[in-house]
């Protein structure tokens, strides 16, 4: 294989509500956590339900308008890619597989929270990665769903 391709599609809820911080040079970092659940009939006629937990950092703009506008227990679309963290502690490796989140959609009608485009899911964010810190490109998020056309009972045909 000449390449590789590292890109992640999910769909879930937010488990907690995103933190925000900004690191000495105003950068914005989003941690949020994701659970995206499995429904599934075994063989027997079984259901059952797998949920898989995914931890996800969002960057820039992208990540103050998550904060800004998802709550934990929100359904969110998001496209990343994978990437392994790993460090030492007190001479112990870890690792951690987590998503960088590059767009996310919203996917429900803002609940109580300001802002959400109208119409269910109004608003996408994009991200860029130059190989370091993602440079984040957006597109207006929460922007409004395009008015419906004006419909005169003269028009339905029932």
């Amino acid at each position: 294989m000449a390449g590789s391709f590292n890109k992640v599609i999910l769909l879930g809820n937010l488990t907690r509500d995103p933190e925000v911080k900004y690191t000495p040079s105003n950068l914005a970092i989003c941690k949020l956590g994701l659970a995206v659940n499995r429904r599934y009939t075994t063989a027997d006629g079984q259901k059952h339900e797998e949920v898989t937990f995914v931890d996800c950092d969002a960057f820039g703009k992208t990540a103050e308008t998550i904060s800004k506008y998802l709550k934990k227990g929100r359904p969110v679309f998001i496209e990343g890619r994978l990437k392994l963290d790993q460090w030492e502690k007190d001479g112990q490796k870890f690792s951690k597989l987590k998503v960088v989140v590059d767009t996310f959609q919203f996917v429900d009608s803002a609940q109580g929270g300001g802002g959400g485009g109208g119409g269910g899911g109004g608003g996408e964010v994009e991200g860029d990665d130059d190989g370091g810190r993602p440079q984040v490109k957006t597109r207006p998020a929460g922007r409004p769903a395009p008015a419906a056309p004006e419909i005169s009972e003269e028009d339905i045909p029932f």
